[in-house]
């Protein structure tokens, strides 16, 4: 995981897989925070722009996702 900030711009990036990893689709979940996805459904990473005005002073927010589980073998 990699957290890049940009105050020129006041955004945040959460990278969830290898930065740089190309986003096949982009959902909204919550006011100012964006998650990307890959081409597989796989969450790379969350966007949060206006990151001062969003997060304030937490460093954490929560987010509700839609994100399909795997099944573990059984053993």
């Amino acid at each position: 995981m990699k957290v890049e900030y940009d105050p020129a711009r006041n955004l945040l990036y959460l990278w969830l897989a290898a930065p740089g990893t190309a986003a096949a689709r982009t959902e909204t979940v919550s006011p100012g925070v964006h998650a990307d996805f890959d081409r597989d459904r796989r969450l790379i990473g969350l966007d949060v722009l206006d990151a001062s005005d969003v997060l304030q002073d937490n460093v954490q927010f929560e987010v509700d996702l839609d994100v399909p589980t795997h099944a573990t073998p059984a053993s």
